[in-house]
C-alpha cells in the first residue's frame, strides 16, 4: 500500500510554502442575503515552482464541497486527501498530479444592513485586510503573492462573477461587462482585474443611489450612497476627482515642482491603472474605510457630507483622513505592496503624508500641516515610552 504523505510539516507555520504560485483566480460568489450565507467556486491557474505532493493555501470557516485539478487535456484529477487546519487557517490538498485547481465552497457573509422603506435589510460588503480573504474563498492570502519573487513574471489577477437579487446593485474592483437576468436573480460578470493581492479583492451588494464624474484622464469616479442621500456624496466625489487629477498631474496649478513630473505630465511614475474608481457608503462598515483597488468602501458617516448640517471638522476629516488617504493607497499599497504585514507602516505613512499634501493644495486656508505636526508629535511621545518597540 502506498504511504500517505505526511502533512504535519505544515502545522504551526505562519507563512505558506512556495510550492505553487497563483497566476489567476476565476471567482464565482452566490450570496444568500436572507440566510446570511454564501456559496461559490474558484478556479486557480498555478505556476508550480518545485516538485511536491501538496498544495497548501489559506481557508478559514469555509466548507469545501469538492476540489479537483484539470490538466491541459481537460482531464480531471481529485486530491487523495483534503485537510482543513482551523488553527493554522490553511487548507492542505494531498495529490499526485498538479494542474489548474478548482474548488467549490460555502461560508457565512460579511454583512451590513441598510434601510429600505423603513425596513432594515441585509447587504454584503467585504473587508479582507489583513487576512480575511481566506474566509470568503480558498486562496494564497499573503500580500506578496500578487507577484512572487520566485516567479516575478507570474502575477495574480482576479475574474469575479456574482449572482445576486436582480433589484440590487453589485460592485467589484473592476467594471461590470455583462449582466444576465434569470427571474429574481441576476449574474454580474466583471472585467478581469489588474495584478493585486487577495486583501484588496472586494464585493459589495446592496441598494444604492449614485452620482458620478470623470477625471481629466477619463477615469470614471462614482459615489454610491444610501437611497435618497446621493447629494451628500457630492463633496467626497469632488475631492476624489481633484485628488486623482492632482496625483496624475492633470490639474492646473498642481503643487508639485516641475522636477517631480514624469514625462512632463505626472507626479507618480504610473498613472491610475484602472478604468474606474467607486466609493461606497456602507452604514455599519467595520472600519473607517478600506482602499480596495477600484472599490473603496467607507463607513457611511465618513463619506457623506451634508452642507446644511455637517460641521467643519467633518469636512476636514472626510478630505484628509479618508477620501484623499484612500485614493493615495491606490498607489501606496495597491500598486506597490509591502512584502509582509510588518511593513504596513510604509503603506500608511506614505498615504498619510501625501493625503495631507493633497488637502493643503485643495484647502490651503486649513493650514493642514500644523495639524500634521501635532499628530507626528503624538507618535514621538509613544515611541519614547519604555514599553515601545520597533515593528
Amino acid at each position: 500500500m502506498e504511504k500517505k504523505p505526511d502533512i504535519q510539516q505544515f502545522k504551526g507555520q505562519y507563512r505558506l510554502p512556495k510550492f505553487a504560485i497563483p497566476k489567476r483566480y476565476d471567482l464565482v460568489l452566490k450570496p444568500d442575503l436572507s440566510a446570511c450565507t454564501f456559496s461559490g467556486s474558484v478556479q486557480v491557474d498555478l505556476s508550480i515552482s518545485q516538485v511536491t505532493h501538496f498544495l497548501v493555501l489559506n481557508a478559514l470557516d469555509l466548507q469545501i464541497h469538492q476540489a479537483s485539478f484539470t490538466n491541459s487535456q481537460n482531464k480531471k484529477y481529485c486530491p487523495c486527501d483534503v485537510v482543513l487546519e482551523a488553527d493554522d487557517e490553511v487548507l492542505v490538498l494531498v495529490l499526485m498530479r498538479l494542474s489548474p485547481l478548482e474548488m467549490g465552497f460555502c461560508g457565512f457573509h460579511f454583512l451590513g444592513t441598510y434601510v429600505d422603506g423603513g425596513v432594515k435589510k441585509n447587504m454584503a460588503a467585504t473587508q479582507f485586510e489583513p487576512a480575511d480573504a481566506r474566509m470568503c474563498f480558498p486562496c494564497w492570502d499573503e500580500p506578496a503573492l500578487k507577484a512572487s519573487s520566485l516567479l516575478p513574471s507570474q502575477q495574480a489577477t482576479f475574474k469575479v462573477t456574482v449572482e445576486v437579487p436582480s433589484e440590487l446593485t453589485a460592485l467589484s474592483n473592476m467594471p461590470a461587462i455583462q449582466e444576465t437576468v434569470n427571474g429574481h436573480l441576476k449574474t454580474v460578470y466583471f472585467e478581469e482585474s489588474s495584478t493585486m493581492s487577495t486583501y484588496l479583492v472586494a464585493v459589495v451588494v446592496g441598494l444604492f443611489d449614485h452620482i458620478e464624474d470623470t477625471t481629466a484622464d477619463g477615469i470614471k469616479v462614482r459615489a454610491y450612497c444610501p437611497v435618497g442621500k446621493a447629494d451628500q456624496g457630492k463633496f467626497a466625489l469632488d475631492v476624489a476627482v481633484k485628488t486623482l487629477d492632482m496625483f496624475t498631474g492633470c490639474c492646473l496649478g498642481s503643487p508639485f515642482p516641475g522636477s517631480y513630473l514624469v514625462h512632463g505630465s505626472r507626479y507618480f511614475s504610473m498613472p491610475y491603472p484602472l478604468p474606474k474608481m467607486d466609493m461606497v457608503a456602507v452604514p455599519d462598515f467595520s472600519g473607517g474605510a478600506m482602499e480596495n483597488y477600484g472599490l473603496i468602501i467607507f463607513r457611511e458617516i465618513e463619506l457623506l457630507y451634508d452642507e446644511m448640517h455637517s460641521g467643519a471638522y467633518r469636512k476636514q476629516r472626510a478630505t484628509y483622513n479618508f477620501v484623499s488617504h484612500e485614493v493615495a493607497h491606490q498607489w501606496f499599497g495597491n500598486l506597490v505592496t509591502m512584502e509582509w504585514w510588518t511593513h504596513l507602516w510604509l503603506n500608511e505613512g506614505f498615504a498619510t503624508w501625501i493625503s495631507n499634501l493633497a488637502t493643503d493644495w485643495l484647502f490651503p486656508e486649513w493650514k493642514i500641516w500644523t495639524q500634521f505636526v501635532q499628530e507626528t508629535t503624538g507618535g514621538l511621545r509613544l515611541d519614547a515610552l519604555e514599553q515601545s518597540h520597533p515593528n
